[in-house]
């Protein structure tokens, strides 16, 4: 940091997004506080690295801090260190997905899927978790197909709204 401008400014960073960040660090590291707390404090730190930062929006500065957030847990959990605590011998012969992106995926796809109101939660369950077709959603949640139409639409959006405030990047 420069000057006092910047320090201002890393502080209102902290402040509009450290409860947040602390917030969805817990999450990824299974509720675990001292990682999650250094998780933040070392995402903070790359922040004040990163001056670009600080001259974002609210909504870029948070999806930066997030996305930074999940890559050191990955990373982390990648580590040689982590691996010799796993006591992994040998990498396995054939490829395997990556159960921490996997897991990460997962967590925040409920997390934006519980950001949504329930009508529009309900119809991308019906029709995009258990594959109805309109007609079929319709039957199942007792409205007409227009208004499948409609809140499918409608919910896509929200849930695109909702990935963005957690830092999901396209």
């Amino acid at each position: 940091m420069s000057n006092a401008a910047d320090v201002e400014l890393m502080r209102a960073l902290h402040d509009e997004h450290a409860a947040a960040l602390w917030s969805f660090a817990l999450r990824l590291t299974s509720g675990d506080r001292t990682r999650a707390e250094d998780v933040v404090q070392e995402t903070l730190l790359r922040a004040w690295r990163t001056p670009k930062v600080l001259d974002q929006s609210t909504r870029s500065a948070r999806s930066w801090l997030f996305t930074v957030a999940k890559r050191i847990v990955i990373d982390e959990w990648r580590s040689p260190r982590t691996a010799r605590e796993l006591a992994m011998a040998e990498p396995p012969e054939r490829a395997v997905p990556d159960e921490i992106d996997q897991a990460l995926d997962a967590w925040l796809i409920a997390e934006a899927l519980g950001r949504l109101t329930p009508d529009h939660r309900a119809v991308l369950v019906e029709c995009f978790y258990r594959g109805s077709s309109t007609a079929e959603a319709a039957r199942a949640l007792d409205i007409a197909e227009g208004t499948v139409k409609s809140r499918t639409h409608y919910a896509l959006r929200a849930l695109r709204l909702s990935f963005q405030e957690l830092g999901v990047e396209r």
